[in-house]
């Protein structure tokens, strides 16, 4: 019985691994382009349109419980923090009037 020797290499076996080119190029829609955020603070490096970082002390218990709340309502931090902060903001003004902006230094 004569031994059969492959010669024909992996490729043969697999087939050919290179993606094949499309026949025509598809047309996907791009997204645009987001505008580019003008950076006058190092804090805003990396954030998006509107946002800045800050860093607050905070009760631990509350801290904790804040996360937990993030975490089961699946939503980030920062953005439940936005909403107490809109709302606390929100009753002040219709109590005491619109807040004044700070004086420049």
């Amino acid at each position: 019985m004569a031994k059969k020797s492959f010669s024909g290499g992996l490729n043969s076996l697999l087939g050919d691994t290179k993606p094949s080119e499309p026949s025509e190029p598809t047309a996907e829609p791009k997204e645009p382009k987001a505008a580019k955020k003008e950076i006058t603070k190092s804090s805003q490096i990396g954030t998006k349109a509107k946002e800045t970082r800050a860093t607050f002390i905070v009760n631990e218990d509350l801290l904790e419980k804040l996360k937990a709340l993030a975490y089961w309502d699946r939503v980030l931090i920062k953005d439940i923090i936005n909403q107490a902060l809109e709302e606390h903001i929100s009753r002040y003004e219709k109590k005491n009037g619109e807040i004044k902006e700070m004086p420049k230094k």
